[in-house]
């Protein structure tokens, strides 16, 4: 049997993942494992492996570290539709955790997705998450994609009135619509209490369904009930579903929104950690001072600036600032916040001070929540991971350099379940990202973000070479769907 071709990555500096300092070393892929991690491999291959079958890399000036772990996506259906992934995978993404803030597009078909499902474009075909673990085995995406199954799509998928709680009869029926998809291998349950089809649902709803997630030894992701005035009962609320269920607790891109809560973090990640003595709880967070969701008037408040994402009725606004599409047309804010509905915006509604010290935080992963079908996205779809590890590591030292790797992979893996994956490890995933620490940066603005980042030089997934600096798109898509262990 011919030996498979391996490759060598020669003379980095290897930050592992696990948050341990950096050494300088070699990493050997074959197959879709890390085959040896160490120094001066070239000199001791393993039996059976000559040079003659290897493909040496220098690394050396080189950052080589575990692919990037995007715990925090709307990337369910974009996989499918540019299984490319170039938006991602330029920034070293190798796993794409799918079914947040309670959106999937498994278990559910309809033609035209309703309310905040339109985050997630139109491809609602999917009654099962078999269904939709064989159309990403067929798409073959770039990267390594796992998901989780949405609240608000249970609801519609077993409810024909959302804007009650569910009866006794629909509640079993989630249920057990639940325990078949995590039965298929959904890694957990995600809410998005905050959106309009959701926010009816009770704490008792939540906890029911976190109680079949806990069966299977799953997470339990939110998108809290209120980041605003009420973010404090909506921490207690959600660690205490999650706690009476047994399950992991993940705060999805906490933050503290509105001029009125700026600097309430210091309230809130003390109660974080405080709530970590009695249950397993963590958050993610992105990068920058403005969030991104449907067009919604309560969140318009005529203090902030709102940038339009999209608009259907008015795709012209795109890209242009509420205040002036408003001035223009002689109406208040939220009068053309209605009018632009259904649609999409950028809300800068955070304080710089809040997303530092969340950002710092032992227990904050990196996730993205860019929304790749918005015809203006925030620039976190491109950005996000390259301004972590540029901006706030390198040039505002807010964590070391194996700080913020261990944010995006080992902590992430960690916390999401993805085993053997997250780390630099010999008998491991070859998972892994090759970039320049002292030039990677994100290059996408709220003007132009469009922009893919500079610095990051390789990627490989699953021992794939995906990426590299030069190249317009994949190389290579060797993603896989990830199933929940035991599935």
């Amino acid at each position: 049997m011919t030996t498979p071709r391996a490759t060598l990555l020669e003379g980095g500096r290897i930050v592992d993942g696990s948050g341990a300092p950096a050494v300088i070393g070699d990493v050997l892929l074959q197959g879709d494992r890390v085959l040896a991690v160490g120094p001066q491999l070239r000199s001791q291959l393993p039996a059976g492996l000559s040079l003659a079958d290897v493909e040496c890399i220098d690394c050396s000036g080189l950052a080589v570290a575990p692919g990037f772990i995007d715990v925090h996506t709307h990337d369910d259906a974009i996989v499918l539709d540019a299984p490319e992934m170039t938006p991602k995978l330029s920034q070293g993404v190798t796993t794409v955790i799918t079914g947040n803030c309670g959106l999937s597009v498994a278990p559910y078909v309809v033609n035209e997705p309703p309310g905040a499902l339109t985050l997630l474009g139109r491809s609602f075909r999917f009654p099962s998450v078999a269904a939709y673990a064989h159309a990403v085995a067929q798409a073959a995406p770039a990267v390594n994609v796992a998901a989780l199954v949405g609240h608000t799509t249970l609801r519609y998928a077993c409810m024909d009135d959302l804007s009650a709680p569910a009866d006794a009869g629909q509640l079993q029926a989630m249920c057990a619509l639940l325990e078949r998809c995590l039965q298929e291998g959904a890694i957990g349950l995600s809410s998005g209490l905050f959106y309009a089809e959701a926010m009816p649902a009770p704490a008792d709803e939540v906890t029911a369904l976190a109680r079949v997630v806990a069966r299977h030894h799953g997470v339990y992701t939110t998108h809290l009930r209120s980041e605003m005035a009420d973010i404090l009962d909506a921490m207690h609320e959600a660690s205490d579903s999650a706690f009476a269920a047994g399950v992991p607790l993940i705060i999805s891109h906490h933050k503290c929104a509105g001029p009125a809560n700026w600097g309430r973090t210091r309230e809130t990640l003390p109660l974080i950690d405080q709530l970590a003595g009695r249950q397993e709880i963590a958050m993610d967070v992105y990068p920058y001072v403005a969030g991104s969701t449907v067009l919604r008037e309560d969140l318009v408040d005529g203090v902030i600036d709102v940038l339009v994402s999209w608009s259907a009725p008015h795709p012209q606004t795109t890209g242009r600032l509420l205040a002036a599409v408003a001035a223009e047309w002689g109406v208040t804010q939220r009068e053309a916040c209605l009018r632009l509905q259904p649609g999409g915006a950028c809300y800068f509604q955070m304080h710089e001070d809040d997303v530092r010290r969340v950002l710092a935080h032992p227990r904050s992963m990196i996730g993205s929540d860019g929304l790749p079908h918005d015809r203006h996205p925030h620039p976190r779809l491109w950005g996000a991971f390259p301004r972590v590890l540029g901006r706030y590591g390198r040039d505002e030292q807010l964590f070391t350099l194996e700080q913020a790797v261990h944010k995006m992979t080992g902590l992430s893996a960690r916390h999401f379940r993805l085993r053997e994956r997250g780390e630099i490890r010999a008998g491991w995933f070859a998972d892994v990202v090759v970039f320049d620490p002292a030039r990677v940066r994100d290059l996408s603005t709220y003007e132009d973000p469009l922009q893919r980042c500079e610095g990051i030089e390789r990627v490989y997934v699953n021992g794939q070479l995906a990426l590299t600096a030069d190249a317009p798109s994949s190389l290579q898509r060797a993603g896989r769907m990830l199933l929940r262990p035991g599935a």
